[in-house]
Protein backbone atom coordinates (compact mmCIF):
# COMPACT_ATOMS: atom_id res chain seq x y z
CA UNK A 1 0.00 0.00 0.00
CA UNK A 2 1.20 3.49 -0.80
CA UNK A 3 2.21 5.71 2.06
CA UNK A 4 0.59 9.12 1.62
CA UNK A 5 0.90 11.28 4.71
CA UNK A 6 1.06 14.76 3.19
CA UNK A 7 -1.10 16.03 0.35
CA UNK A 8 -0.62 19.47 -1.19
CA UNK A 9 -3.60 21.21 -2.73
CA UNK A 10 -2.71 24.55 -4.37
CA UNK A 11 -5.76 26.67 -5.17
CA UNK A 12 -6.40 29.76 -7.23
CA UNK A 13 -10.09 29.75 -6.22
CA UNK A 14 -11.18 28.95 -9.80
CA UNK A 15 -13.81 26.44 -10.94
CA UNK A 16 -10.93 24.07 -11.68
CA UNK A 17 -9.81 24.30 -8.04
CA UNK A 18 -13.34 23.84 -6.76
CA UNK A 19 -13.58 20.63 -8.77
CA UNK A 20 -10.12 19.34 -7.78
CA UNK A 21 -10.56 19.96 -4.04
CA UNK A 22 -13.05 17.07 -3.92
CA UNK A 23 -10.24 14.70 -4.93
CA UNK A 24 -7.84 16.20 -2.41
CA UNK A 25 -10.40 15.86 0.40
CA UNK A 26 -11.29 12.29 -0.50
CA UNK A 27 -7.63 11.24 -0.68
CA UNK A 28 -6.78 13.02 2.59
CA UNK A 29 -9.63 11.16 4.32
CA UNK A 30 -8.70 7.78 2.80
CA UNK A 31 -5.06 8.05 3.81
CA UNK A 32 -5.62 10.05 7.03
CA UNK A 33 -3.13 12.51 5.54
CA UNK A 34 -2.41 16.12 6.39
CA UNK A 35 -3.89 18.36 3.70
CA UNK A 36 -1.84 21.46 2.93
CA UNK A 37 -3.97 24.07 1.17
CA UNK A 38 -1.93 26.89 -0.32
CA UNK A 39 -2.63 29.92 -2.44
CA UNK A 40 0.18 31.69 -4.27
CA UNK A 41 -0.27 35.43 -4.76
CA UNK A 42 1.27 36.06 -8.17
CA UNK A 43 4.30 38.33 -7.79
CA UNK A 44 4.52 40.08 -11.16
CA UNK A 45 7.79 41.84 -10.33
CA UNK A 46 9.48 38.52 -9.53
CA UNK A 47 7.88 36.86 -12.57
CA UNK A 48 8.73 39.54 -15.11
CA UNK A 49 11.70 41.35 -13.61
CA UNK A 50 9.85 44.62 -14.18
CA UNK A 51 10.52 47.19 -11.55
CA UNK A 52 7.97 49.96 -11.51
CA UNK A 53 9.30 52.88 -9.48
CA UNK A 54 6.98 55.31 -7.70
CA UNK A 55 4.29 52.71 -7.03
CA UNK A 56 3.58 51.76 -3.44
CA UNK A 57 4.22 48.09 -4.22
CA UNK A 58 4.89 47.02 -0.65
CA UNK A 59 1.42 48.18 0.37
CA UNK A 60 -0.10 46.51 -2.68
CA UNK A 61 1.67 43.25 -1.76
CA UNK A 62 0.37 43.49 1.82
CA UNK A 63 -3.17 44.18 0.59
CA UNK A 64 -3.06 41.30 -1.91
CA UNK A 65 -1.71 38.92 0.72
CA UNK A 66 -4.32 39.94 3.31
CA UNK A 67 -7.12 39.61 0.76
CA UNK A 68 -5.80 36.21 -0.35
CA UNK A 69 -5.60 34.98 3.24
CA UNK A 70 -9.27 35.90 3.73
CA UNK A 71 -10.20 34.18 0.46
CA UNK A 72 -8.27 31.06 1.49
CA UNK A 73 -9.98 31.01 4.88
CA UNK A 74 -13.41 31.30 3.22
CA UNK A 75 -12.53 28.65 0.59
CA UNK A 76 -11.46 26.20 3.30
CA UNK A 77 -14.56 26.86 5.44
CA UNK A 78 -16.85 26.25 2.48
CA UNK A 79 -15.02 23.47 0.66
CA UNK A 80 -13.04 21.40 3.15
CA UNK A 81 -15.12 19.26 5.44
CA UNK A 82 -14.26 16.13 7.35
CA UNK A 83 -10.48 16.38 7.05
CA UNK A 84 -8.85 16.22 10.47
CA UNK A 85 -5.47 17.77 9.62
CA UNK A 86 -5.52 20.88 7.43
CA UNK A 87 -2.80 23.50 7.14
CA UNK A 88 -3.36 26.72 5.18
CA UNK A 89 -0.71 29.02 3.77
CA UNK A 90 -0.62 32.08 1.55
CA UNK A 91 2.66 32.58 -0.30
CA UNK A 92 3.83 35.32 -2.65
CA UNK A 93 5.75 34.40 -5.77
CA UNK A 94 5.45 32.67 -9.12
CA UNK A 95 2.82 29.94 -8.64
CA UNK A 96 4.51 26.91 -10.20
CA UNK A 97 7.86 27.71 -8.57
CA UNK A 98 6.32 28.19 -5.12
CA UNK A 99 4.20 25.04 -5.40
CA UNK A 100 7.21 22.91 -6.39
CA UNK A 101 9.38 24.50 -3.67
CA UNK A 102 6.66 23.92 -1.05
CA UNK A 103 6.37 20.28 -2.11
CA UNK A 104 10.14 19.87 -1.75
CA UNK A 105 10.41 21.72 1.57
CA UNK A 106 7.47 19.92 3.21
CA UNK A 107 8.31 16.50 1.71
CA UNK A 108 4.84 16.26 0.16
CA UNK A 109 3.75 12.78 -0.99
CA UNK A 110 1.12 13.88 -3.53
CA UNK A 111 0.04 17.14 -5.18
CA UNK A 112 -3.58 17.47 -6.29
CA UNK A 113 -4.05 20.41 -8.66
CA UNK A 114 -6.91 21.65 -10.82
CA UNK A 115 -6.42 22.63 -14.44
CA UNK A 116 -7.94 25.59 -16.25
CA UNK A 117 -7.61 25.10 -19.92
CA UNK A 118 -6.29 28.62 -20.51
CA UNK A 119 -5.92 29.54 -24.16
CA UNK A 120 -4.52 32.31 -26.31
CA UNK A 121 -2.47 35.15 -24.83
CA UNK A 122 -3.49 34.20 -21.31
CA UNK A 123 -1.72 30.86 -21.75
CA UNK A 124 1.28 32.41 -23.49
CA UNK A 125 1.74 34.95 -20.68
CA UNK A 126 0.99 32.76 -17.67
CA UNK A 127 1.62 29.31 -19.13
CA UNK A 128 -0.02 26.40 -17.42
CA UNK A 129 0.80 26.25 -13.74
CA UNK A 130 -0.53 22.68 -13.49
CA UNK A 131 1.53 21.57 -16.49
CA UNK A 132 4.72 23.02 -15.00
CA UNK A 133 4.00 21.47 -11.59
CA UNK A 134 3.49 18.06 -13.24
CA UNK A 135 6.87 18.41 -14.97
CA UNK A 136 8.85 19.78 -12.02
CA UNK A 137 7.32 18.39 -8.81
CA UNK A 138 9.43 16.08 -6.64
CA UNK A 139 6.43 13.75 -6.12
CA UNK A 140 3.42 12.39 -8.02
CA UNK A 141 0.87 14.95 -9.19
CA UNK A 142 -2.81 14.33 -9.80
CA UNK A 143 -4.00 16.98 -12.24
CA UNK A 144 -7.78 17.24 -12.23
CA UNK A 145 -9.67 18.76 -15.10
CA UNK A 146 -13.35 19.62 -15.13
CA UNK A 147 -15.01 16.78 -17.04
CA UNK A 148 -16.37 17.93 -20.40
CA UNK A 149 -19.86 16.71 -19.50
CA UNK A 150 -19.89 19.05 -16.45
CA UNK A 151 -18.77 22.30 -18.10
Amino acid sequence: MMKIEKILFPTDFSKGSENAVLYAIDLAKQYDATLFVIHVVYDLIQATGWDVPHLPLEQLDKDLTASSEQQLEKFCEEAIRGVEKVEKRTIMGVPHQEIVQFAEDEKIDLVVIGTHGRTGLDRVFFGSTAERVVRMAPCPVLSVRIPLHRK
